[in-house]
């Protein structure tokens, strides 16, 4: 079919709005990210591929009708180009970009869904289109100064994991307060990059997480053994290792971006000897839609909760049984 040749039939009106939609989102990403504005909001992830979508599409099909899908597809070559562009220039590694593509693509459809519709010969849209196509080339740098300017605070989310112990409180809590070093992880998350826990430790009321990429300091707040853990973060390392062509790329994101702010282990008897050890953080973060980079954040702190606790569970089991018993985890969220 005629849009499955796109990419091996490159025209140049192809080459041209995917050329030139390229470049306006490259300049309006490093606008928006190389310490101009640093805001990682709604213009960057919903506004500006929305924008480079209906660009795209616009450019493509305003001379000569073209059909829907191929006006995707022009938008879609648009974002290729950027991500490439974005890569190359270390702007960003390839997980954040990975993490970032179903919120882009999708907005990029949309935008490329309008573009489509406004240069419709019959469409009463087809002569207002040029006004649309210069406000979105020229008002995104001024729609993203004005979120930049009114940044909302950071919501506190939540997020608790429980694993259940054959081994009662008391021995359980021993390996709460301080573990050793955990073995190099097998998730691959953790191997592509993500930060993950290494080892704790307390020193002077405060407790020292050891994660892959630094050190969380956690004031401790309530100290009840062998029953509740609860501490605040004083400071945060970066969340993770971008994985790039590059040695060291080093985006905004990565510092004070995702926050933790505290959290506690909980612990409770069961009948039998048994312990259920749950695990609880409380973290912000400065990237909007914030209810999509949750889902990704969420998940990913139940990773950490559930590497933690899984060794925590093996230590305290091997002292009380010669067997250990399965894990059962359970992961739970809110705002």
């Amino acid at each position: 079919m005629r849009h499955e040749r796109f990419f091996t039939e490159l025209k140049p009106s192809r080459v041209f709005s995917i050329g030139v939609t390229g470049l306006f989102g490259g300049a309006l990403f490093y606008f928006s990210l190389a310490h101009v504005t640093t805001t990682y909001g709604w213009a960057l992830f919903v506004v500006l591929p929305f924008a480079m979508g209906f660009m795209a599409a616009w450019l493509h099909s305003f001379q000569k009708p073209r059909g829907l899908k191929e006006c995707q597809a022009v938008a879609a070559g648009a974002t290729l180009v950027l991500a490439l562009g974005v890569l190359a220039m270390a702007m960003e590694g390839l997980i954040c970009i990975l993490m970032a593509a179903p919120l882009w693509f999708l907005m990029t459809s949309f935008g490329a869904l309008f573009g489509f519709y406004a240069t419709r010969r019959e469409h009463r849209w087809r002569t207002q289109s040029p006004v649309f196509f210069f406000l979105a080339l020229g008002g995104m740098p001024l729609v993203m100064e004005a979120e930049y300017f009114a940044r909302p605070s950071a919501p506190l989310f939540q997020v608790q994991t429980t694993v259940e112990i054959a081994a009662p409180p008391e021995e359980v809590w021993k390996h709460v307060v301080s573990f050793p070093k955990l073995p190099e992880p097998e998730e691959w998350m953790f191997r592509l990059g993500i930060a993950y826990p290494v080892v704790a430790s307390i020193e002077r009321g405060v407790r020292y997480c050891g994660f892959s990429t630094g050190s969380f300091e956690e004031p401790i707040t309530e100290w009840h053994p062998p029953s509740l853990l609860r501490f605040d973060v004083s400071s945060n390392p970066p969340p993770m290792r971008e994985l790039s062509f590059y040695k060291d790329v080093n985006p905004p994101h990565l510092h004070g971006y995702f926050m933790s702010r505290k959290g506690q282990f909980k612990l409770e008897p069961l009948p039998g000897g048994r312990t259920r050890l749950e695990g609880t953080t409380w973290y912000a973060h400065h990237m909007w839609p914030a209810g999509y980079w949750k889902l990704w954040s969420d998940w990913t702190i139940h990773q950490i909760h559930t590497r933690v606790l899984c060794h925590i569970k093996a230590l305290a089991e091997e002292k009380t049984l010669h067997r250990p018993s399965a894990a059962w985890l359970t992961a739970g969220s809110q705002p």
